[in-house]
């Protein structure tokens, strides 16, 4: 029963972003026997049975029997050593929470530790104690101090001190720079303390955070997200996410107004985001090459976030999930900031404090944790487009580049599917690693549009597919101009535009490492090898396209960016093909292209005898040659044939 309730607190409030960020936090459940706590590395909004690691409470309470080595790291060890020692029989594989001693110091069953922004507003102020001492009188105030065995015998002093003054549990902890811990003993009577404590620093806080996004500078977003990227990470297996409201525009105005948060403000911003941020004036190639040289000779580390003078704010990390973490947990230190400005102005972390938690081995534990690595897949890291992505043959190559570990966004005209396309690559394949955006291929602002809102959300571009296409079939007699221009437009015309738009940033990306390689792959045909009855104007605009390829090819190739084309053969269970109303058997059926056709079986079937293989291509085999063209390095200006023989190259 202690159990289940303690998983519907955790649950209530890990899955609440005021409360808990990048899975932070700690619960507990306690009777007269055993400590159940919240092992590292899990996540209380998800948190199951197994999640909470089951102790021994009289080996625990030994600990305070002990003499430890005066020495910190050494007694750190010992202490974790004796905490491990403390699981009880089938829990060896879990690690518990460095905080276990401080969570069984409390008397109440369930204790909830969290870190909210209003609450940090308060604990990382200059007035902090005093504040706290006014508004809740019967709380405990803790000053900053190294976590783990040192932090436990304070607040044993602090907690032992109240209760013989007072008579009273103590109920409500303070820990300067680091969150606040409620002890109760019922879910209700959790939930009161929480709301009652939220509720009157949110009355009491002046000033709110105005953390509504504003419009990016897109060409400057565009000039520096991609070089960030690929010197934080030379393969590009990185993430860059921009970020600009009104708080950040003014701590990005100058070095003086940056400097508020320069310095971390809990441990979490160190864990998360690194304890020092970068701020940037000069954003050419070169200067940012230099930068980040000088930042990490200095620091031993590279920077999570930059922030660059009157642009905005970059979080970087090793994916988008982490990128998105490294963004919530800035934003937090921006909440908390403005908060603070309430309780006497902002109080950062104390340099001793600092360089304790960077250097201490439970959060570098934590931190590996978080960041556990995938399984290898051949395009981690990678940030492609996919024109024509919302389904067909384009969701075929969208969802086999994201299985394979591209971030992967679906350009598409088609809102409700290309949506759907992207709901399900990311219920598939993990959070951000998928975003729709709506596309003309032939309007020239709309690939602006979407260059810049993948630049802004994930930091660059690799490959970059061109799958978006139409065909219309019929005689020269029958085909209006109308009819012929508005296949060029999206199969030859468009072909250019994206290409025009992507290689701005797939050149940045060299600029800032001379050996880094992308990609653009224009999906063609079989039609474009080879011309093709009554259907002239797709042939015709195909065979341009390879024309395109092969030019673009030999003027990129300086810039590391293979250009090729794959050409499919007949998709004969595609859409294109099998559409009742405009599909290419009722079109070829209508346009007498197939002599003696009766029936639309009869089209299938003169096209399947076209085969050696006998049988048409398949999605599946065209997004097979896509990843080929992109995972080999020597190739470049070729056209892929994917026709299972009909169509050979000499």
């Amino acid at each position: 029963m202690g159990l289940d309730i303690i998983k519907s607190i955790s649950h209530k409030y890990g899955s609440d972003s005021r409360y808990v960020l990048a899975g932070g936090g700690n619960t507990s459940f306690k009777d007269e026997e055993y400590l159940y706590i919240k092992g590292s590395g899990t996540s209380l909004s998800a948190i199951t049975s197994d999640g909470f690691v089951k102790m021994s409470r009289e080996s625990l309470a030994k600990i305070w029997e002990k003499a430890y080595s005066p020495e910190q790291e050494k007694r750190e060890a010992q202490v974790l050593s004796d905490m491990m020692a403390s699981r009880c029989q089938g829990e060896e594989g879990k690690r518990p929470s460095v905080e276990t001693l401080l969570h069984n110091l409390f008397t109440q069953p369930y204790v909830l530790h969290v870190h909210p922004a209003v609450v940090n507003g308060l604990t990382c102020s200059q007035e902090g104690k005093a504040a706290m001492e006014r508004l809740f009188p019967d709380a405990i105030w803790v000053e900053e101090t190294e976590p783990g065995y040192t932090l436990a015998v304070k607040c044993r002093k602090k907690i032992s001190e109240y209760e013989g003054n007072t008579g009273k549990k103590a109920y409500l902890l303070f820990l300067q720079n680091h969150g606040v811990f409620f002890a109760a003993d019922s879910q209700e009577e959790m939930d009161e303390l929480v709301s009652s404590v939220m509720n009157k620093l949110e009355k009491t806080v002046k000033e709110q955070p105005d953390l509504m996004l504003l419009e990016p500078n897109y060409e400057l977003v565009s000039e520096i997200s991609p070089v960030l990227r690929l010197l934080y990470d030379e393969n590009g297996e990185a993430s860059v996410r921009f970020i600009r409201n009104a708080e950040v525009e003014a701590l990005c105005s100058s070095r003086d107004a940056f400097s508020a948060l320069e310095r971390p403000l809990s441990p979490d911003h160190i864990v998360y985001c690194k304890s020092v941020p970068m701020f940037v004036q000069d954003y050419s190639v070169e200067a940012l090459k230099a930068q980040f040289k000088e930042f990490e000779a200095k620091n031993k580390f590279l920077p999570k976030i930059v922030f660059v003078k009157n642009v905005g704010m970059f979080a970087i990390g090793k994916n988008p999930k982490d990128a998105s973490t490294v963004t919530d947990v800035w934003l937090d230190a921006i909440k908390i900031l403005i908060y603070s400005r309430s309780f006497g102005g902002i109080r950062p972390m104390d340099p001793r404090m600092v360089d304790f938690i960077s250097n201490w081995e439970v959060e570098s534990y934590r931190s590996k944790v978080a960041l556990k690595a995938e399984p290898f897949k051949r395009f981690s890291g990678k940030i492609a487009i996919v024109t024509g992505g919302a389904k067909g043959l384009g969701k075929e190559i969208a969802s086999s580049l994201a299985k394979e570990g591209a971030t992967v966004i679906i350009a598409d005209k088609d809102i409700i599917n290309g949506e759907k396309t992207s709901a399900e690559i990311t219920k598939a394949c993990g959070a951000r690693t998928s975003m729709f955006v709506y596309t003309d291929v032939t309007d020239e602002k709309s690939v602006e549009a979407l260059i810049n809102a993948t630049v802004c959300q994930y930091g660059g571009l690799d490959v970059f597919v061109s799958n978006a296409g139409v065909i219309k079939a019929g005689s020269i007699e029958e085909t209006s101009k109308k009819d012929f221009e508005k296949v060029l437009s999206v199969n030859y015309t468009a072909y250019f535009i994206c290409v025009q738009k992507a290689v701005k940033i797939m050149k940045l990306q060299k600029a800032a490492n001379p050996k880094y390689i992308s990609d653009i792959i224009e999906i063609n045909s079989k039609s474009g090898l080879a011309g093709s009855t009554k259907n002239f104007a797709y042939s015709g605009s195909k065979f341009g396209g390879i024309g395109l390829t092969q030019s673009f090819a030999l003027e990129l190739a300086p810039f590391g960016i293979k250009v090729n084309a794959v050409c499919p053969g007949n998709l004969l269970d595609g859409d294109l093909w099998s559409d009742p109303v405009n599909g290419l058997f009722v079109q070829y059926l209508n346009a007498g292209k197939v002599p003696g056709a009766k029936t639309v079986d009869d089209v299938r079937k003169f096209y399947e005898s076209k085969v050696p293989l006998g049988r048409g291509c398949e999605a599946k085999d065209v997004a097979l040659a896509v990843c080929y063209a992109i995972e080999q390095k020597y190739e470049t200006g070729q056209a892929i044939p994917v026709t299972g023989g009909q169509v050979m190259l000499s």
